[in-house]
């Protein structure tokens, strides 16, 4: 009788472990996953930039620097390898790209002409899916660190390695000067 029931705790036990160790690998392909929503809006945006690229310097050729900062920016998100590497290179472009908006605003024709209205139209949807890819993200990546931080999920904590969410870029906790 004793023999059985230690059997019995044995394979509760192999079965809970199992059962954990398979969560644990759902919640970390549901980060991978994640990630690949956000990379594929950062890749729609990377898209969107050289068209606008192209659309600014019709009209405001003499901005070069800006223009190249943009195209420079760009090249760093899609030299980027991992997650970490693109947060940081999203976090330049998204700068860069801050002061092409500021550019364009300068030139009334620019902000006028339709193709430009387009891609920045789009490129704002894009932001705004892009932001929420990373909130996403962001909650995927603390539900699958509580599993393998807490018990019984510190077990397997070998196994699994705790990942990065994305945070704000620097700066981003002071608010933009407006003046009129």
């Amino acid at each position: 009788m004793l023999t059985i029931i230690v059997i019995a705790i044995v394979v509760v036990l192999v079965i809970a472990a199992i059962a954990l160790y398979n969560n644990l690998v759902r919640l970390r392909n549901r980060v991978d996953n994640a990630w690949a929503q956000v990379d594929v809006q950062l890749q729609r945006r990377l898209d969107l930039i050289p068209n606008l690229v192209e659309t600014v310097k019709g009209y405001a050729s003499h901005e070069r620097g800006t223009l190249d900062e943009v195209t420079a920016a760009r090249a760093g998100v899609m030299s980027a390898t991992t997650p970490a590497g693109k947060m940081e290179a999203d976090n330049v472009l998204t700068g860069a790209l801050k002061s092409l908006f500021a550019v364009a605003e300068a030139y009334p024709d620019l902000k006028a002409n339709a193709n430009f209205q387009q891609l920045q139209s789009q490129l704002a949807e894009t932001e705004d899916k892009i932001s929420y890819m990373r909130q996403s993200y962001n909650d995927t990546v603390m539900t699958y660190n509580n599993a393998i931080q807490t018990f019984p999920g510190v077990l397997f904590s070998g196994a699994f390695k705790p990942r990065e969410s994305f945070d704000a870029a620097a700066g981003a906790e002071t608010a933009p000067q407006v003046q009129f």
